[in-house]
């Protein structure tokens, strides 16, 4: 009987090894496509897309990952470090949080950190305090199996004081962090993080590997408000600026027409930066209506995500 051809035959008797079968050639050469045009990402859940029924206890952090899976179809899951109801030093949390993402097969992928104080804060003390409590943090996203922790900008004084303590403070922690296997990375979140120009500034001040961006399609407002705005950074070049240090990306939505597109953004000339940067890992979810549901908003989002991912796959 004529033994049957598999897969590993096939590679052999090719001679191709896995090395030339990657996702970044998108098989381009076997399947009569040009190499490196093939795009795509997974798809992860930000745990601020749900934040009311975080709030309202509706959900634990310790369900995040099961409902992300159950109720959205969603695999990849990014956490926001206050709705923790354990300290970041506590192991059995940590434990318990880890073995239920991985009986769902959900990967833990970051930790967005919060009030722990300013990194460019211009007293060097309160500096060096807001440090540690983010090493914290970095020992946690270790300990459930992350590859980031998100961290803010905050601080004051005038723009080059922000860029000398932020670079103090982002170079003491990435150092940290590098012994964990972990990557710092800066969201633009308002101030002068929403500055393009400035993250490039910083990001090469650091300049380490493991200190990078997290672009987020919505958040470029430098000066204001959310709904007040006085000082808008482009956002479409601010993705362009960030995009090449980016380790993780947040598809920010607000409201979606009758065709499914998001009213606000672009969300296909937002894909299209990302491509172009050759980043194939996973992108966030992180709904911020008001006027569709929170459940509705996240499968819109993630919708909208895929069919876009599918148009611009090669």
């Amino acid at each position: 009987m004529e033994k049957k051809t598999t897969r590993r035959d096939f590679i052999k008797k090719t001679g191709l090894g896995m090395g030339a079968l990657t996702l970044s050639s998108g098989f381009g050469n076997l399947f009569g496509q040009p190499l490196n045009t093939y795009f795509h990402f997974d798809i992860s859940l930000a745990q601020w897309s749900v934040r009311q029924a975080l709030k309202n206890k509706t959900i634990t952090n310790l369900d995040f990952p099961k409902y992300a899976k159950d109720k959205y179809g969603i695999l990849g899951v990014e956490y926001v470090s206050f709705f923790f109801e354990k300290p970041a030093t506590n192991k059995s949390y940590q434990k318990e949080l880890k073995m239920r993402a991985e009986d769902e097969g959900v990967k833990n992928l970051l930790i967005m950190v919060g009030r722990e104080g300013a990194l460019g804060h211009n007293d060097k003390n309160q500096r060096l305090k807001s440090v540690d409590a983010h090493k914290r943090w970095i020992e946690a996203a270790h300990a459930i199996g992350c590859h980031s922790v998100r961290v803010d900008a905050k601080g004051n004084g005038s723009r080059e004081d922000m860029l000398k303590y932020n670079a103090e403070s982002f170079t003491a922690l990435s150092e940290f962090a590098k012994d964990f296997g972990l990557n710092v990375i800066l969201e633009n979140h308002g101030g002068f993080s929403s500055d393009g120009h400035w993250v490039v500034e910083l990001m090469n001040k650091v300049n380490l590997p493991n200190c990078g961006t997290l672009p987020d399609f919505g958040n470029f407002c430098i000066e204001g408000k959310k709904n007040d705005c006085k000082n808008e950074y482009d956002r479409y070049k601010g993705m362009k600026d960030m995009m090449p240090f980016a380790k993780a990306v947040s598809a920010k939505s607000y409201h979606f027409d009758d065709k499914g597109n998001e009213t606000t953004i672009d969300f296909k000339r937002m894909l299209e930066i990302v491509k172009k940067h050759n980043y194939s890992d996973y992108i966030g979810i992180e709904y911020e209506g008001e006027i569709m549901s929170p459940d509705d908003g996240i499968m819109a989002t993630k919708r909208l995500l895929e069919r876009v991912r599918s148009e611009l796959a090669y």
